[in-house]
């Protein structure tokens, strides 16, 4: 390994070596006394310290935003989620009401939290350090969110999202099998079902949520793709989720403006077609890795049987 002498060097250049370290991406805001609010896209977020529970992040000192934080009594840290790209780039841009069109909630000390998060912590400000050209904010969790979405990530200045490691997801070779029962479960049709639909979803699952969608709105958005219009009861047949879930799904859907309503029946938007066509592209690309050694008669026998199965 080379050893690093120099003490001067191009500052671009040390920005795009520093973007080779992946992070999550987070809206930091703020509201003063008067409630003026803030909101600023920060991926200089970071856990401290557990007791007590300290986080910090960092705020350019030559920030339009610093003084309602430095005024601030609390602070939220909103790590978004894989589809808020949108909120990222809001609150990463010059604007007169960042907040404008925005869904939140008031939180400790009157800052934002913001909808549709991977996770939110309402933090005290608790210290402040010097860091060169920016202020290190620490900030003591008084209350937090974890909503289990798949976050949003920024490496060498792209957004990207998280996939599981290909070797976390097969079973070494030479692995015992799991069930003292290996063989007589090797013949029973529903033990091969269910394991054979766990193995497809161990590499797909994660990727369709990388998209930032919930298991419902994916499939919410899958059924409309091939029959646009559908009303609940419709939905209700077609998805086979619970009512309640799929009412919440299609509120969700129309806030992120993927769905509208027309005569009561819920319709794809221009940007929900675009979302829908990425989902279709995961599954056909999941279907071709599975099925590809497959020859095009077995895969009709395949399907065959799968229909009978269903009708039954």
């Amino acid at each position: 390994m080379s050893t690093l002498t120099e003490t001067t060097f191009d500052a671009r250049a040390f920005r795009r070596a520093l973007g080779n370290f992946a992070t999550g991406v987070t809206v930091v805001t703020a509201a003063d006394a008067s409630g003026r609010k803030v909101g600023v896209t920060a991926n200089s977020f970071n856990s401290v310290s557990l007791d007590p529970p300290l986080i910090l992040w960092s705020i350019d000192k030559r920030s339009s935003s610093l003084e309602v934080f430095e005024e601030a009594s609390h602070f939220a840290v909103n790590i978004l989620a894989a589809d808020q790209i949108d909120v990222s780039n809001n609150f990463a841009r010059p604007k007169d009401d960042r907040f404008a069109g925005i869904l939140y909630e008031v939180g400790e000390g009157g800052a934002p939290l913001l909808a549709d998060c991977s996770a939110r912590f309402s933090c005290e400000k608790y210290q402040q350090l010097d860091g060169g050209d920016h202020w290190i904010l620490v900030g003591k969790v008084v209350a937090f969110d974890d909503c289990g979405r798949s976050p949003l990530l920024y490496h060498q200045g792209a957004y990207s999202m998280v996939l599981p490691h290909t070797r976390m997801t097969k079973r070494e070779e030479g692995q015992p099998p799991s069930s003292n029962f290996q063989g007589r479960l090797s013949h029973n049709l529903y033990y091969l079902m269910t394991q054979a639909l766990r193995a497809y979803q161990t590499s797909y699952q994660p990727r369709q949520l990388s998209t930032g969608l919930r298991t419902s709105e994916a499939r919410m958005l899958m059924v409309l793709e091939n029959d646009a219009g559908l009303g609940l009861g419709d939905l209700l047949r077609e998805v086979a989720m619970p009512e309640r879930e799929i009412v919440e799904a299609v509120a969700n859907l129309k806030r992120k403006g993927l769905v509208s309503d027309d005569n009561e029946r819920v319709v794809l938007t221009g940007k929900g077609i675009e979302e829908t066509e990425a989902l279709w592209a995961i599954a056909r690309e999941q279907q071709d890795k599975v099925f590809g050694q497959f020859s095009e008669e077995q895969i009709e026998t395949f399907k065959t049987v799968l229909k009978a199965v269903i009708k039954s």
